[in-house]
């Protein structure tokens, strides 16, 4: 038996894990304890997470993991991001936006941003003043991103932004949001540029917190863009029309922060659904005594070790720069359609109380099936995978 659930910890360590790592991981679970785990119910009463816990977040250096110590970051790599990602998901949490805010918005600034824009904005990210969202779906628009509506026309030396946004994670709370518009509506990809709009820009509204089947406590959310003027300064990259490359350059991190969330999550079914079955008696015994368990949950076991051993040869490709499109296709569609599986089977083992909200398998279960659908959905995860495979000689 191992001793304490560290010692369990180091016994399945990932490969790409070290010290600095571990000691960063007991930072990061500690935070998860004390600052989200009790406050789950309020976060999804709310639609929100309390404002504060960025605040808290950025003063114990847990924002901008992997953005350079210049701009206010920790100077880390995605390992370390990958690590928050897990303890936020080990007390079963899904309302903190943290994930985008740090592996997605940050990291668009750092490639792409102007030095002016990542000493005006990273600095505030890492430290809580500022939350970050990218908003790329419309209400007619999803993953046909070339077609997008939204349009930042330019005005002297000012874009006028309109349109509408769906489905913005971090939406209600965020301070900069990374907007996808057409500078050129003629042109399709090449007309799309990412620009900049500050959410305290006179014309910039938000609509509803929306009403999901799962994740209740992220702030989802509606924006609005009513002839809102922003500098040109906030266009992001050199030039018009560099936004969907940079969207392509950027979706592979994305997709591996997804595939992060989905282990992980399949990791914190298999562990709640372990205690629970072992607890629950029926028929004058543990549940853990039917064979039909014992088999369900070896199943379980063996799902989420595959997707971890591939998910770890992701993080560590992408750590040395060398993680490929197609590839981080293959694990977010891996994971994703993985983690449903895992968390049906754990949800059913709980009988009756897996339907109930107040139990955490109910909620892993409804808040996965986003995973299938966001950053890209599984058919189109799919198409990609498919343009990489070699043609028969």
């Amino acid at each position: 038996m191992y001793r304490d659930e560290r010692d369990a910890r180091m016994a399945r360590r990932s490969p790409w894990m070290d010290q600095d790592l571990d000691d960063f991981r007991d930072l990061a679970r500690t935070f998860c304890e004390k600052e989200i785990k009790p406050h789950i119910d309020t976060f999804i009463a709310n639609k929100q997470v309390d404002r504060e816990l960025w605040n808290k977040a950025g003063e114990v250096g847990l924002l901008c993991l992997s953005i350079p110590e210049e701009y206010g970051g920790g100077g880390g790599t995605f390992a370390h991001e990958a690590i928050l990602i897990e303890e936020q998901a080990r007390v079963g949490d899904s309302s903190w936006g943290v994930a985008l805010h740090n592996g997605i918005v940050a990291h668009y600034l750092l490639r792409y941003g102007t030095e002016e824009q990542k000493q005006e904005w990273l600095p505030k990210m890492a430290s809580g003043e500022v939350v970050g969202a990218i908003a790329m779906t419309e209400p007619g628009t999803g993953s046909d991103l070339q077609n997008v509506k939204t349009k930042a026309i330019r005005d002297g030396e000012e874009y006028v932004v309109n349109g509408a946004k769906t489905f913005i994670t971090n939406g209600s709370q965020a301070d900069l949001v990374l907007t996808v518009a057409k500078t050129d509506p003629e042109e399709a990809a090449s007309g799309i540029s990412l620009v900049l709009v500050p959410t305290d820009s006179a014309g910039f509204s938000r609509g509803r917190v929306l009403d999901k089947i799962g994740m209740k406590g992220q702030d989802t959310s509606e924006l609005i863009y009513e002839d809102v003027r922003i500098p040109v300064a906030n266009l992001l990259g050199e030039q018009e029309g560099q936004g969907f490359v940079q969207l392509m350059e950027q979706l592979p991190q994305e997709r591996l922060i997804v595939a992060v969330q989905c282990v992980a999550a399949m990791e914190f079914c298999f562990e709640e659904t372990m205690r629970y079955v072992h607890d629950r008696q029926a028929f004058n015994r543990p549940i853990w005594g039917f064979q039909n368990t014992k088999f369900k949950m070896a199943e379980v076991a063996t799902e989420a070790r595959v997707a971890r051993s591939f998910l770890d040869e992701c993080i560590g490709l992408h750590v040395e720069g060398q993680l490929d499109i197609p590839t981080a296709a293959m694990v977010k569609l891996w994971c994703s359609e993985r983690a449903q599986r895992v968390a049906d089977t754990c949800l059913q083992l709980h009988g009756g109380y897996g339907y109930m909200n107040e139990y955490p398998i109910a909620r892993a279960w409804a808040d996965l099936r986003v995973s299938q659908i966001y950053a890209g959905t599984s058919e189109i995860m799919k198409e990609i995978i498919s343009r990489s495979l070699p043609a028969p000689v």
